[in-house]
């Protein structure tokens, strides 16, 4: 069985190779991350039009009240 040592002079790559060779899986399936990424995007995407729709409805309820009350 191969060691890994710390003091290896070798890169992020080459560590994580050197654990699949070892029998250690290492970040075997990305399917999962892609999925949760997709989730985050589209939380922060329906906060932003939540946000503007509050923000254009109050202003527009504004304008068309204000509208209303100049043709009476």
């Amino acid at each position: 069985m191969q060691t890994l040592a710390l003091s290896d002079p070798c890169t992020f790559s080459q560590q994580a190779e050197k654990l699949e060779q070892m029998g250690v899986p290492f970040w075997s399936s990305e399917e999962g991350e892609d999925v949760a990424e997709y989730a985050v995007m589209l939380a922060i995407v329906l906060v932003l039009i939540v946000m503007t729709i509050r923000l254009i409805g109050s202003n527009a309820n504004n304008v068309f009240s204000s509208v209303g009350s100049d043709l009476q």
